[in-house]
């Protein structure tokens, strides 16, 4: 069998396009190219390699401490709502697996983008008249991550800057780091420095609701505001909402798409947060371009990129639309009852901690305590009686380590 060579593009500061340069009969495609071997082994990692950093899996991952043999570990770091067993899924989502499993249709190569049939059910399921849907309006991707990582890749060149919450998800910065994307110095939901920090080379900004890691839900008024801005810049949205219907009672989730008809938006989205099944794997890009803003470039790009992995598990596929329709509403309003009621716990707990100051979460997984200029994000998902433990533990520690730096408390409460 005779070799070939596939030789990286130079162009940018990363690799892009793949040059094949085949050798045929012994001869080299590539012009000047000569004959001869290293000198000594020279393998380094890649400037992508390099320059990817997960700040949350890089601390949980490679964690080492020694447990404490007295105290049972309580995770409260990482957004996945199956570690402690206490949420499992609906019956009707496990056995549509089981069903797509046993049918045999499942076991082979689907379209990158997904399965049609799979994207219809998709389109169908969030279409609405203010935000119109088709099957050629969504991509399946492999988690909501590889969502946002398509987008970005498809919107943001080397060099180029995206505009990011603070607080925010960390993988936002990891992924646009690694593409050589500059996450800009980010905003606080105040509109003026998020139009302030827009130039000319802002690929797009980031709009997170519900929030992860604040837990909040962003008004529609709030949501309408932001869409001004953007419209007036003429930058895009990578909408992150992964959380989208998971809000407590008192408030409402508003897709971004329903209030703009000018400004394109590519929202990410997922089975893993409201069907509580994270390590399945599948997740979604709807494309909103009703002014065609993105044109063909954008949606061949994405389905380009979404090339290079061969699309999500299909499995999962077959069982998308018994997932989707079969779903009792009971569920969901059972998952929701359940988080608002230990965030209302937690935040009563930590609210009483000299040094903590919690804020109420209106949705999602999470409640983030504030003594600035530090924060830390507790996940609400664990059990109630473990919730009231690491409440407890965190108490003891901030009571034995926090120390008011000057004045009496009620100057450090101001």
């Amino acid at each position: 069998m005779d070799p070939y060579m596939i030789q990286m593009s130079s162009k940018g500061n990363l690799p892009s396009i793949l040059d094949v340069h085949v050798n045929v009969g012994g001869r080299s495609s590539v012009p000047g190219k000569m004959k001869g071997r290293k000198a000594r082994w020279s393998v380094r990692p890649s400037d992508m390699a390099k320059k990817t950093f997960n700040p949350i899996r890089a601390i949980v991952d490679n964690m080492k401490v020694k447990p404490n043999p007295n105290k049972t570990m309580i995770s409260l770091s990482i957004g996945d709502p199956t570690v402690f067993g206490n949420l499992p899924t609906d019956p009707e989502v496990t056995q549509a697996m089981k069903d797509a499993l046993d049918s045999g249709k499942y076991n082979g190569y689907a379209p990158s983008i997904g399965f049609l049939s799979s994207r219809e059910e998709i389109a169908s399921y969030y279409h609405c008249p203010e935000a119109p849907l088709e099957a050629k309006d969504v991509i399946l991707t492999s988690g909501c991550s590889q969502a946002i990582d398509l987008c970005l890749a498809v919107l943001a060149n080397p060099g180029q800057n995206i505009l990011v919450p603070r607080p925010g998800f960390s993988l936002y910065k990891t992924l646009a780091e690694s593409m050589g994307i500059e996450p800009e110095k980010s905003w606080e939901i105040d509109l003026k420095q998020l139009e302030y920090l827009i130039d000319e080379k802002t690929a797009c900004l980031i709009v997170n609701n519900p929030s992860n890691p604040c837990g909040s839900v962003f008004s529609k008024r709030h949501l309408q505001k932001i869409l001004a801005v953007a419209a007036r810049q003429c930058v895009p949205i990578l909408a992150d909402e992964i959380y989208g219907d998971m809000v407590f009672s008192d408030c409402k989730y508003e897709p971004l798409a329903t209030l703009s008809t000018d400004v394109p938006i590519l929202s990410c989205g997922g089975l893993a947060k409201r069907w509580l099944v994270p390590g399945w794997r599948l997740g979604w890009i709807l494309i909103h371009d009703r002014r065609d803003i993105f044109g063909n470039e954008i949606r061949d790009g994405l389905v380009k990129l979404s090339q290079r992995i061969l699309g999500p598990c299909t499995i999962v596929q077959g069982a998308l639309k018994s997932i989707l329709c079969r779903t009792p509403g009971e569920f969901y309003h059972n998952t929701l009852s359940f988080l608002k009621s230990n965030a209302d716990l937690c935040y009563g707990a930590l609210a009483a901690i000299p040094g903590l100051r919690p804020v109420r979460p209106s949705g999602a997984m999470y409640l983030m305590c504030f003594e600035y200029p530090n924060f830390i994000r507790v996940v609400i998902t664990v059990p109630e009686v473990m919730m009231l433990e690491a409440c407890s533990r965190i108490q003891e520690f901030c009571e034995q380590h926090y120390h008011c730096a000057e004045g009496s408390q009620e100057e450090c409460d101001k």
